[in-house]
């Protein structure tokens, strides 16, 4: 196999949706020169991205939020469980708590800078990899381990990611909480521990908080049409209204 057929097979899949040509082309362009991106289209709606999404072969999903007819936010919704990582772009920043809370992987504002939008794609090859159990570039520097750094106050711990229970942001301090009671502040972001966690474990169930599914015991119905998930260690975790669907679908309600 030769260097450049094992590049293309690493390469991430990228798609582009907007309905302004000019940004269209310069999303491309930003993505195009991205090393290990591969632009496999480029869409001026939400539909036909969608339609591209279910000939497979698409790793991440850059969306336009405000398009005519379906909405990036709308298309965001239809994608399957197993689908593309999206990647919202637009003009306007008080879209980005609902596009956090649809777990999208990353947001970013137009005009599109390409420093930004390439922490975003690595963002996305990472959840890509994770979800894959395949290892990225940096891991082939040193052994796989079980267990993941997270940089806290108390210095740098390893954690199984089936000890942790859930991650709270409180408005300054994310709080990581395991199944054991331990509490640990994280110095990162939400979004970049979720990055870090098995994504078929792990799911963004508000703007504040991230739950493993797996330490769910009981949903307690909210007036605002979402839960607060008990763990069964205790813990109580809010789950927006958005998510609270996902989770009623998974569960077959």
């Amino acid at each position: 196999m030769t260097e450049e057929s094992r590049t293309d097979e690493q390469a991430l899949r990228v798609a582009v949706a907007d309905d302004e040509l000019i940004a269209r082309k310069r999303a491309t362009r930003l993505l195009e020169a991205l090393p290990g991106v591969t632009v496999v289209g480029a869409f001026a709606s939400a539909d036909e991205v969608l339609t591209r999404v279910g000939e497979g072969d698409v790793d991440v999903l850059v969306l336009d939020i405000q398009m005519p007819g379906l909405s990036g936010l709308d298309a965001h919704a239809l994608l399957p469980d197993d689908g593309p990582e999206v990647i919202f772009a637009t003009a306007h920043p008080e879209h980005a708590v609902e596009a956090f809370e649809l777990g999208a992987v990353d947001y970013v504002l137009k005009p599109i800078d390409v420093a930004r939008l390439g922490k975003a794609v690595e963002r996305a090859r990472s959840r890509c990899a994770m979800a894959a159990g395949v290892a990225t570039e940096s891991d082939a520097a040193g052994p796989r381990l079980d267990r993941i750094p997270v940089s806290t106050r108390e210095g740098i711990v390893l954690v199984d990611p089936v000890d942790v229970s859930h991650a709270v942001f409180d408005g300054s301090l994310v709080t990581l909480h395991t199944v054991g009671g331990d509490a640990h502040l994280v110095d990162g972001t939400l979004q970049d521990l979720q990055g870090r966690l098995p994504g078929d474990r792990f799911e963004r169930v508000h703007r504040r908080a991230l739950i493993n599914l797996r330490e769910v015991a009981l949903l307690k119905p909210t007036e605002t049409g979402g839960y607060v998930a008990e763990t069964r260690g205790g813990g109580q975790v809010p789950v927006s209204r958005q998510s609270a669907r996902k989770l009623r679908r998974w569960l077959g309600l």
